[in-house]
């Protein structure tokens, strides 16, 4: 049994979701681990269908659907959003808490449903397991949410059935079912969140960078859905395809996304961005120091693209030098952490805006930058980017973001949280830019002996948490508002538990990595 990948996978996924059970022992973790039981049948089912070639999209080819891993992380999310912010008496973050925890499982269960509905022969003795699980759920949630929390879930349940239509018809082979879900999902609740407080403007308590991330991740999504759509129908690498291209960029730019944000914000927001940027000498000294590491992973993808086309070596890049733009986002993260967390969020939003415009680019092929892009970026490419995007550094991007991103700063005292939740942010830090690399960087150089059916090595996993817990010791040092007087117990199960997961699961593991660290953390 232990020499399938995808049992130990889903044996280290029990293991968090029974993790944060017995810490947090209420309906809703009785509910994740009912919908974790759920979740394993169905994925067991659809990998079956996978291989059958019986599937309805066109996904990317891995050694697993992905189902479990991606229909646990928004549930534990909320539960221990919920858990935290209920103990420190903050009402409407438990609340939110308790709806994202409905919110994921509904998702789940909607997923599940379809699987088994699609899936010749039907599965019975399953289908009776998910129907009883499913049915349990549901009753639980409905005596937890409010009718308007309902009507909320069902929204986004309708937003995420349309948005997984498009998505998977515009992307083929992008994404595995459970990257699928996971990415859907929150591209959903994203789109609800921004609705509501659109509709909500008078509502002042919430904090302009909050605004400020929902509508840029809303914009370059719809930007990409209409350039889309619009160049299916016309040709464009043409100059004036791309003349069209950069015009109407401006267009929904300054014409939609400038205006909705100076209705959430109630100020111009250039000038509020330029005045928040340039605030202090630190944030200036930040980006100052960011800018130079940006130019110094600039270089690194010109001296990999012109050592290509001298012929000296084949279309291909090594794993070491892929993971020099790991140390780069570490390089980055961990100051802003330190000093300035704030601007490190709103220079993430920034960032990210700028890749996904970036692959835009070189997805059209839009003139001048197109075609470079293309060839610049295709040494980087590995076995996971078999569809038509580039989406390796977004998702790195994105892992890094994600614990800064949802951060219950409304839950903390002057902006951090006690013991062990001090080290929240830094999640994508420890699992991915450190974590991961090392164990990359080691298991292809000094690695001997692998994890059973996997390519990974026992001796890249080890020196991955022993960097890790040196990561720990090294923030203790220089952020004073991580204060550890125990937990270190759970620091180096947590950081062990996400290791081994990262050496089993086929996912994009810079995108779901951090997430199970995130929940263990704050937890």
């Amino acid at each position: 049994m232990l020499q399938n990948p995808v049992t130990v996978e889903s044996l280290i996924i029990f293991a968090v979701v029974l993790c944060i059970h017995t810490i947090v022992w209420d309906k809703l973790s009785w509910c994740a681990v009912a919908l974790a039981l759920q979740a394993y049948y169905v994925q067991h089912k659809w990998d079956r269908l996978q291989k059958s070639g019986g599937a309805v999209f066109q996904y990317r080819q891995a050694v697993s659907t992905g189902v479990l891993p991606a229909s646990m992380v928004i549930p534990l999310l909320g539960i221990v959003i919920k858990e935290h912010c209920g103990s420190v008496g903050n009402v409407n973050m438990a609340r939110f808490g308790i709806l994202l925890a409905a919110i994921g499982m509904a998702l789940a269960l909607f997923v599940s449903l379809i699987a088994l509905g699609i899936t010749r022969p039907i599965p019975k003795n399953t289908c009776v397991l998910a129907g009883i699980i499913g049915s349990g759920i549901v009753y639980t949630l409905k005596h937890l949410l409010t009718v308007s929390e309902v009507i909320e879930v069902l929204e986004i349940l309708l937003i995420f059935v349309y948005l997984s239509l498009i998505i998977l018809w515009l992307l083929p082979r992008s994404f595995t079912p459970g990257e699928a879900l996971l990415v859907n999902g929150g591209i959903s609740i994203v789109i609800n969140q921004l609705i509501k407080r659109s509709l909500n403007v008078g509502d002042s308590r919430m904090d302009p960078v909050f605004h400020f991330l929902l509508v840029v991740l809303v914009g370059v999504f719809l930007m990409g859905i209409f350039f889309t759509v619009f160049f299916y129908f016309m040709d464009s690498e043409t100059w004036i395809s791309s003349l069209f291209f950069h015009m109407m960029t401006a267009v929904l730019g300054l014409g939609i996304i400038m205006p909705w944000l100076y209705r959430l914000m109630k100020t111009n927001p250039i000038m509020w961005l330029f005045g928040f940027l340039f605030q202090t000498r630190t944030r200036i000294i930040l980006l100052c120091f960011w800018t130079l590491l940006a130019v110094a992973a600039c270089c690194v993808v010109l001296y990999q693209h012109f050592r290509n086309c001298s012929g000296t070596k084949k279309n291909t890049t090594s794993t070491v030098v892929r993971k020099y733009f790991h140390f780069i986002v570490v390089a980055t993260y961990v100051p802003g952490l330190i000093y300035d967390h704030h601007l490190l969020y709103v220079a993430a939003v920034i960032c990210f805006a700028v890749f996904v415009f970036l692959e835009y680019v070189r997805h059209f092929k839009i003139k001048p930058m197109g075609h470079l892009l293309s060839k610049t970026l295709s040494v980087f490419i590995d076995e996971r980017d078999s569809g038509p995007l580039i989406l390796t550094h977004i998702y790195l991007l994105l892992g890094m973001s994600l614990p800064v991103w949802l951060f219950p700063e409304p839950c903390t005292h002057k902006g951090s949280l006690p013991g062990i939740g001090g080290l929240v942010p830094y999640a994508g830090v420890l699992a991915v830019g450190i974590g991961d690399t090392v164990a990359s960087i080691f298991g292809s150089t000094l690695g001997e002996f692998k994890w059973p059916g996997t390519r990974k090595t026992f001796e890249g996993t080890a020196t991955s948490v022993f960097a890790q817990i040196i990561c720990v010791a090294v923030i203790l040092i220089f952020d004073h508002n991580v204060v550890l007087n125990a937990g270190y117990g759970w620091i180096l199960g947590s950081i062990t538990l996400v290791s081994l997961l990262e050496a089993y699961t086929d996912q994009i593991d810079n995108f779901i990595l951090p997430l199970y660290l995130y929940c263990l953390f704050m937890v």
